[in-house]
């Protein structure tokens, strides 16, 4: 794969707007010959693979952190700590992203990313200390950030006319892997002895296996579809983007970051919420895990139908209210209605696959793309960090989860604004 694969010129809009079944089509001057189908297939493979292993790292560690905590004697706040490094990760080092696939290509960064995941997740377990397990698992969460990254990236170059349905694909599979980790990793530690070491490094498994397709797309050389040559290229290469001047880049970053702070909310919190209502324990995991895997079926269709559309506004709407109406239903009954509440944030959670199918959509070229995708994600992430906190914080001092539920209810409308902002129809071209 080439070395400056995402430096993709900027097209005219004459051009983009054509599709391979317009006959009117040309090829681009200097275009090279697209991929064959096989390496297309291998590619979504690897997609796929790449996509169920950005969430296990997480999930996984959630599902035994009590285990965790009393094997490796961590204090309660460090422990709580945990729950902030995976957004700070991903935006510290999400930013590395663009400049690392400008080197290397992005291909070659997934495939180093899938390769860091899988040795984060074995040593982690076995080092012995509170200090080298966070090392550990900043490695894995630095692994997962790039590769969060560059996977709109890696739609946008080799997938053009297929954004919402690729992005679907591997939405559906983080989802997956998402409700997986969370549903399987206590009754697979249980399986494999009890031992919380042994439940955590089985996941490195599934991270391993995602390196074998990418190790192929590192070695391949064949040009992306209506890729110029190099000629070409430097012939219509655009200018940098000022992509902080551009108030869709703005927009998408709020957006990322409000619905990542309602996600990472409930994952932390909303178990906790069900159990002081009195539901029991295990009900309550399964009630996250019914939330979680509404994202399964959602994370494909949702991205197929935003790309179909001009503006996606009124999807934002939609999402934006089934959190509302589900916070509301948190707070005024959560145990008489706790699945419907489960199900309604569930729904909403899924501003996270509409999210990167707009980072797709808002710029025109490969570059546009890994910038608006690194700038979106990372100030999203940081945005997103004090949420939990937040929670926690008001929870402790009011005794209750009336102000916790009404912070949550509260942060849908400028998500929904955020959203709306962000999906009007132009591109970061446009106003750079």
């Amino acid at each position: 794969m080439p070395d400056d694969e995402t430096q993709t010129p900027t097209l005219n809009r004459e051009a983009i707007a054509r599709t391979p079944h317009d006959p009117r089509a040309q090829p681009l001057p200097g275009a090279a010959e697209g991929p064959s189908p096989w390496l297309l297939r291998l590619i979504a493979v690897g997609l796929v693979l790449a996509a169920l292993n950005l969430r296990p790292a997480i999930t996984s560690l959630g599902a035994l952190l009590e285990e965790v905590r009393d094997g490796l004697h961590m204090s309660g706040s460090v422990a709580g700590v945990l729950t902030s490094v995976p957004p700070l990760c991903f935006a510290v080092f999400g930013v590395m992203a663009p400049r690392l696939a400008r080197r290397f290509g992005a291909g070659a960064v997934v495939c180093a990313g899938m390769a860091a995941i899988a040795a984060g997740l074995v040593v982690r377990p076995y080092i012995g200390s509170t200090a080298g397990f966070l090392a550990a698992s900043a490695l894995a969460l630095m692994g997962i950030a790039v590769s969060n990254i560059l996977m709109p990236v890696i739609v946008k170059r080799w997938f053009p006319d297929r954004v919402g349905t690729m992005t679907g694909l591997y939405s559906m599979a983080l989802a997956l892997g998402t409700a997986l980790a969370a549903a399987l990793t206590v009754p697979v530690t249980g399986a494999l002895g009890g031992n919380w070491q042994t439940g955590l490094v089985v996941w490195a498994v599934l991270a391993a296996v995602a390196v074998l397709p990418w190790i192929v797309l590192v070695r391949d050389r064949t040009p992306a579809p209506g890729r110029p040559a190099p000629a070409a290229a430097n012939a219509t290469e655009a200018p940098p983007l000022k992509i902080t001047r551009s108030r869709t880049a703005w927009g998408l970053a709020c957006f990322f970051g409000l619905q990542a702070t309602a996600a990472y909310i409930t994952m932390g919190w909303m178990p906790q919420i069900f159990r002081d209502a009195g539901v029991s324990a295990g009900t309550a995991g399964l009630l996250l895990a019914v939330t979680m895997a509404m994202g399964v079926p959602l994370a494909f269709v949702i991205p197929r139908v935003a790309s179909r559309l001009k503006n996606q506004g009124p999807i934002v709407v939609v999402l934006g209210l089934c959190g509302l109406i589900g916070y509301s239903g948190l707070y005024l009954a959560p145990a008489a209605g706790a699945w419907a509440w489960a199900v309604l944030l569930g729904v909403a959670n899924c501003a996270f696959p509409l999210a990167l199918t707009m980072i797709g959509m808002r710029a025109r070229s490969g570059a546009g793309v890994v910038r608006l995708s690194a700038f979106a994600q990372s100030t999203g992430y940081l945005l997103s960090i004090p949420g939990p906190l937040l929670v926690g914080v008001l929870y402790q001092h009011s005794g209750g989860w009336g102000l916790p539920i009404a912070l949550m209810a509260g942060l849908m409308i400028p998500q929904m604004v955020a959203g709306i902002l962000a999906g009007r129809d132009r591109t970061i071209e446009d106003e750079c």
